[in-house]
């Protein structure tokens, strides 16, 4: 059977059901296909059930502290793991359960097609047994997490995410492989639930931090809950009913290695190399980023199909430019600023521009660090430190790498700000309550606004 359409958007997640959206308002002629688990990433095995989990181990965390203030304890709070990881599902299942209420639940026959895509050529798919012919294609299949074949010989000793949160109880001992944002905010996490964790990664840093600074203190910070073994590779071999996990010098047995080595894009299987679309030397084509078009075919990419940024916010922006240039003249868009935010305790974060990426020479540094700052005292969260960078000929924040409590909130203030190209007295002369975590932020500011020239220095208060 062929089938004609104007638009064809294959992967159901959230870039690819925004795009879908975003197609339907100019054409109802399209289709959407999905190969695999509906609900999103994000709903079923990332961002949500991860952020429920960190939650119910913080609060199993922060009675330890309850001593110091004369609460009666000061002990951590015992857990029924078991309810817990229901609990968790259950929050899980109630997102999932929210997108497809929305969206894919609602979705005629006509318009949601199950099973897997190939390309034909650059407008033809093969789905099962159907033929879909359409003008526009937009891929947004997604990622997988990587795993090392030779791992997948120690079976359910081995997991990644797509397994964690089907767990009914968690092993004694875990060794967390990859400690990028993923693998360091689930490793405190499953240390905090009462996990034995080791943390592994390749890497001399955690969180994959650019920031020497940033970097230092956040290694310090997380070797106080779990040891940290940084900077050689990983080896996993089978040792009795325990795997035994290697780096540099350092082993340990273990119940169960969870690998969070990052991710790899669903591309392989789509066929793209037979249709001659040129790829790189890890199967990517080469993707216009402010109109996600691949070369001039008629085909577009979104999400973390891309790899780029996979983030639930920039993956509705792909999926929306996407959408909008499938059915409309090719139209390139303006990125908004980077974002990330890492939820572990206290949170890392970047906003704007990451230390590698601006010219030491061009830039002036603002620093602060956590621990005298009053609000994150009284919080019992003190660990950590604010740097903020600003072009030296323009006065313009160009961006921040922090580490603290709160600093969730303290990234959007700053991206906003980058954003709308604020200067770092623009941003001095906007009120600072106190007691407040911002005040380290202004104290940070301060501190690159002295290192200005003097022609870029202008009063922090404004002239009546």
């Amino acid at each position: 059977m062929v089938r004609e359409v104007e638009v064809a958007v294959i992967g159901a997640g959230s870039a690819g059901l925004t795009a879908f959206f975003v197609v339907k308002k100019t054409t109802k002629d399209c289709v959407l296909i999905n190969g695999g688990e509906v609900g999103t990433t994000c709903a079923r095995v990332g961002c949500m059930p991860s952020k429920v989990g960190i939650h119910v181990a913080d609060s199993m965390h922060h009675p330890k502290t309850f001593g110091r203030y004369g609460i009666e304890g000061g002990k951590a709070l015992s857990i029924d793991q078991e309810e817990a990881l229901e609990y968790i599902r259950d929050m899980r299942d109630d997102f999932v359960d929210g997108v497809l209420a929305g969206t894919i639940d609602e979705f005629s026959d006509e318009e949601f097609i199950e099973g897997y895509a190939q390309f034909v050529d650059v407008n033809t798919l093969q789905v099962g047994e159907q033929t879909i012919k359409a003008k526009k294609i937009v891929i947004a299949t997604g990622s997988s997490p990587v795993l090392p074949e030779a791992w997948k010989a120690f079976g359910d000793k081995v997991i990644t995410t797509d397994q964690l949160f089907e767990l009914e109880v968690l092993p004694e001992s875990m060794a967390v492989i990859g400690l990028g944002v993923i693998g360091l905010e689930l490793g405190q996490m499953l240390s905090r639930l009462g996990v034995n964790v080791t943390g592994v990664d390749q890497l001399d840093v955690v969180a994959h931090l650019a920031d020497p600074v940033v970097a230092k203190v956040a290694e310090e910070t997380f070797a106080r809950e779990f040891p940290l073994w940084l900077g050689q590779p990983a080896t996993v071999e089978a040792e009795g009913d325990q795997l035994k996990v290697t780096s540099g010098e350092q082993s340990v047995l273990v119940d169960c290695v969870f690998a969070t080595m990052g991710r790899t894009q669903n591309l392989s299987n789509l066929g793209l190399d037979k249709i001659g679309v040129d790829l790189d030397e890890y199967g990517m084509p080469s993707i216009h980023p402010e109109t996600m078009q691949i070369g001039d075919l008629p085909i577009f990419m979104a999400g973390d199909v891309i790899g780029d940024r996979p983030l639930l916010h920039e993956a509705n922006d792909e999926g929306r430019i996407a959408g909008f240039n499938a059915t409309n003249e090719i139209t390139r868009f303006k990125r908004k600023t980077p974002l990330m935010i890492t939820f572990t305790d206290p949170n890392i974060v970047i906003a704007g521009k990451a230390f590698d990426e601006v010219d030491a020479d061009e830039v002036v540094i603002g620093e602060m660090r956590m621990a005298p700052i009053g609000r994150a005292r009284i919080l019992g969260s003190n660990r950590g430190v604010i740097r903020v960078y600003a072009e030296k000929a323009t006065g313009k924040l160009v961006g921040m790498t922090m580490m603290g409590v709160r600093g969730e909130h303290i990234a959007h203030l700053m991206a906003w700000a980058i954003q709308q190209e604020m200067t770092v007295a623009d941003i001095l002369k906007m009120p600072f309550y106190h007691p407040v975590i911002e005040e380290g932020l202004q104290a940070a500011l301060n501190q690159a606004y002295a290192q200005l020239p003097e022609q870029e220095k202008l009063v922090s208060m404004t002239r009546l």
